[in-house]
């Protein structure tokens, strides 16, 4: 019985340990976001910790420019992959911001390879990168409306990836 009360203490430690290098990664995102925005550098990746097989993290932004809207907003887009743990787990996002680099909210884009590849003309470009996607097929997103609820990317004739817009409160 003593064995199992250690091992149960020892178990929660370590779970506490790990949620709270999580925050911390999350934390310090915030920060990290706002210097790639103000370098205001289009197409070019920022790499920040290190992530390798034995686990960290690492965050890697890519600002893709501004997006406009008809009636005059403006939206800031990013590129957003995390990646973490010994298994190389990763989440990808779109990141929108406003003209003042407050942050909106976020398309969740389940992997990489479907996040945007560009801003071409006001317009966000989607390239197929996935081998069962047709590679011709390029999804064009306005923003000319104004935000998207949902961006879907076409893969094929028949079938693409549906992203909802997850707005901050």
């Amino acid at each position: 019985m003593i064995k199992r009360t250690i091992l149960i203490k020892i178990f929660f430690i370590l779970v506490i340990m790990g949620v709270s290098e999580l925050g911390y990664a999350q934390v310090n995102n915030e920060n990290i976001r706002l210097e790639v925005l103000r370098k205001n550098v289009v197409d070019k990746e920022f790499i920040f910790g290190k992530w390798d097989d034995k686990g960290g993290t690492e965050t890697s932004l890519t600002y893709l420019g501004i997006l406009k809207t008809d009636k005059g907003r403006t939206y800031k887009i990013m590129n957003y992959i995390w990646t973490w743990g010994m298994s190389c787990r990763s989440t990808s996002r779109i990141l929108v911001f406003n003209a003042k680099n407050h942050y909106l909210g976020n398309y969740y884009t389940i992997t990489a390879s479907n996040l945007p590849k560009k801003i071409e003309d006001g317009i966000l470009i989607f390239e197929n990168k996935s081998p069962e996607c047709n590679k011709k097929i390029i999804s064009k997103i306005s923003f000319k409306n104004g935000l998207p609820k949902e961006i879907f990317k076409r893969c094929n004739s028949d079938y693409g990836d549906s992203f909802t817009f997850d707005g901050k409160n």
